[in-house]
């Protein structure tokens, strides 16, 4: 990239002039000529090449060439100085005889500087490329990648390493991105000259520099090298108190790394992008402030939050334990054994009788060349088990980030179990290899109703890799998605099946069992505290089944949505014979709960599926409903674990999924290759 400056110089006068390599010093002849001047000669050492625009006629090369209004010099150097005013110029101008009537001469000294990034996103920070100002989605994308440091290295006192104003520790240096000064020429500047590093105001709450004070003159002594193993060897450079800063010159060849952080997430109010600039500084006279001759700017993105789908390897599973759920832990034990993965419970004294993992925090991960890690979302949902994202899952290379809401505005809504996320899917020809969010809110139409909080939706949106989709949730009591649509694993079509909760399938079934002369058959038989219901009882109440058709007509809407949205065909979606009834709060509102544990909302590692012991009516000594569920299951060569979560949780109105939560692997896919 050529950067041009305009040049002001004197006849009759010498000047010392210090080029950047890769800059054009354009001199207007015309307005520093003399008066009376007709003609002008130029005369330069090797070093220095020019250029006259416009071009003069052809004539001899010693020659004095005409002056006019519009003449230009163009200055250029190709090669750093080994020493100070090591090259020079001149122009000599003459009259209408072509006597001589003055001469500029310009003492020149060259120095390459360049502000250098990753801007080719292969970890590695390459010398001047020319797209490193600039960002472009994309595999022939271009542009640096900046993580938000939102883990904590420190594994007491601690706090996002965002949060400090230093480098805790120097493993803390794996989670920045590098950016190189790579300077050569003269030993020092010139009198007066110096570099400056500098942000803007707007980007300033976003962005964070450190440098590596390892890379001065000052140590190349042992106890230099020693002294770069030690935080106090990483200064501040550019901060939200700190937007302009001096860096040093190393002369002859020499690189100095920086170290950049993000601070925060791309918001409504922040796009991601932010700029760092380095001005090279001339002096124009004692007591008057210097001018920039030079700057390079260098371009990142903020690295977005990415949830991951079912379809991706589960790492570990985590669940709370309490005084009355041993059913439920014993067969999720049994299940994560089986499948392979690791168990995390959180004990009663930390969730202090909160035994909602799903709803209280998502994970996602954040990703880089350099680096990857995952980030916990702590919802503002903020139960009792608030401080569990927090106190246990922060720590070096376990990020968290939140959106604080206003308590009036949070609702249940704001519950992760009403956050979800796609696989990978194709629609009307655009692909989002990172799947699409999935989140629930009230009906477009409603005049009041419950939505996730603003805040979260506007952090969720402005991650754009994942683009949205807004369900209707809002007429389920609890009002999660997770209730009603959830998705496994395939080994053919899209590579997944949408489940969705299906209370015709349910009538289906049981109209069949009716049919087939097991309307006697019982649901909740051997269930304590639990009155038992024959499939004729159900069959037989019409306000029962008006309740049903309500429920699928809900669920129906979201279907469609789901199908244009995700671009999923009747044969991409099973539907699970889930009976609901409706509850009637204080206001008069109608809202649905599962009839039966809810099969839909379920934990999905791997083949292997955890769901809920629906207790349905039994058929030659087996579960209908189990019986269906494997059925529908297993031609997908998934397994399925029913887990008896009745007491423990289907009667607090909530089952296996939303008892449990699941960090698993990142996508193997970029996202900075997405095509926008």
């Amino acid at each position: 990239m050529i950067h041009p400056r305009t040049l002001r110089v004197d006849y009759d006068r010498s000047i010392n002039v210090l080029c950047v390599v890769g800059s054009e010093l354009n001199v207007n002849l015309y307005r520093s000529a003399p008066p009376n001047s007709k003609f002008f000669s130029v005369k330069c050492t090797s070093n220095v090449q020019y250029s006259i625009t416009p071009p003069p006629q052809e004539t001899s090369h010693l020659a004095p060439i005409p002056l006019n209004g519009n003449s230009v010099l163009l200055i250029s150097m190709s090669q750093a100085s080994q020493y100070e005013n090591d090259s020079k110029l001149s122009v000599r101008y003459y009259g209408e005889n072509k006597e001589v009537l003055g001469k500029a001469v310009l003492h020149l000294t060259a120095v390459e500087i360049s502000l250098d990034v990753d801007a080719d996103r292969d970890n590695v920070v390459e010398k001047n490329n020319p797209n490193k100002g600039s960002w472009k989605w994309g595999s022939n994308g271009h542009g640096a990648i900046l993580l938000v440091n939102c883990d904590s290295e420190r594994k007491y006192w601690k706090k996002p390493d965002s949060e400090e104003n230093f480098v805790s520790k120097v493993s803390d240096l794996k989670d920045m991105s590098v950016m190189v000064l790579r300077t050569r020429g003269p030993v020092k500047l010139p009198e007066g000259y110096k570099l400056t590093m500098h942000i803007s105001q707007g980007d300033a709450e976003s962005v964070r520099v450190f440098r590596s004070r390892s890379s001065d003159k000052a140590t190349n002594s042992l106890q230099g090298k020693l002294y770069n193993y030690f935080v106090k060897d990483y200064p501040l450079v550019l901060s939200s108190e700190v937007l302009s800063q001096e860096v040093p010159y190393i002369g002859g060849r020499a690189e100095m790394n920086f170290y950049v952080e993000g601070l925060r997430f791309p918001d409504k109010d922040f796009d991601g992008l932010i700029s760092i600039n380095l001005s090279l500084l001339e002096p124009i006279s004692e007591g008057l402030p210097e001018t920039p001759i030079f700057t390079d700017k260098v371009v990142f993105r903020v690295a977005p939050w990415i949830m991951t789908p079912n379809t991706l390897n589960p790492v570990e599973v985590f669940v709370c334990s309490t005084s009355d759920n041993y059913q439920f832990l014993k067969g999720m034990k049994n299940l994560v054994t089986k499948s392979g993965y690791k168990l995390k419970i959180c004990h009663e004294y930390v969730n202090r009788g909160d035994r909602w993992m799903q709803d209280e925090l998502e994970f996602g991960y954040i990703d880089s060349p350099h680096q990857r890690f995952p980030v916990v979302l702590d919802s503002p949902r903020d139960g009792k088990l608030l401080d569990f994202p927090y106190n246990e899952l922060l720590g070096p290379d376990f990020g968290y980030v939140t959106r604080v809401a206003e308590r009036k505005d949070v609702s249940s809504l704001d519950s992760f179990g009403n956050l979800e996320v796609s696989p990978p899917v194709t629609v009307n020809g655009k692909n989002y290899p990172l799947g699409r969010i999935l989140i629930g809110v009230a009906f477009p139409t409603a005049t009041k109703g419950r939505n996730m909080t603003k805040v979260v939706q506007d952090f969720l949106w402005a991650q754009k890799v994942q683009e949205p989709i807004a369900l209707f949730s809002d007429w389920l009591l609890v009002g999660h998605i997770d209730e009603f649509m959830t998705f496994v694993p395939a080994p053919d079509r899209k590579g997944f099946r949408l489940l969705l909760a299906s209370p015709d399938a349910g009538y289906k079934l049981f109209r069949g069992l009716q049919k087939d002369g097991h309307g006697q058959a019982k649901l909740f038989e051997g269930l304590k505290d639990e009155e038992p219901i024959t499939v004729d009882d159900i069959l037989s109440h019409d306000s029962f089944q008006a309740e049903n058709n309500y429920v699928q007509s809900c669920i129906d809407w979201n279907r469609d949505v789901l199908k244009r949205e995700l671009g999923l065909d009747e044969d991409d979606i099973i539907d699970l014979p889930i009976l609901f009834k409706l509850e009637v709060e204080e206001d008069k509102t109608y809202r649905a709960v599962a009839f039966y544990p809810d099969m839909v909302n379920m934990i999905v590692l791997g083949k292997n599926l955890g769901i809920p012991k629906p207790f349905g009516p039994k058929v030659n000594g087996r579960c209908a409903l189990e019986a269906e569920m494997c059925c529908l299951m297993e031609g997908l060569g998934l397994s399925c674990t029913f887990i008896d979560d009745f007491a423990s949780y289907h009667k607090l109105l909530g089952e296996v999924h939303c008892g449990s939560n699941v960090l698993r692997e990142p996508f193997a896919f970029k996202w900075w290759n997405l095509e926008m």
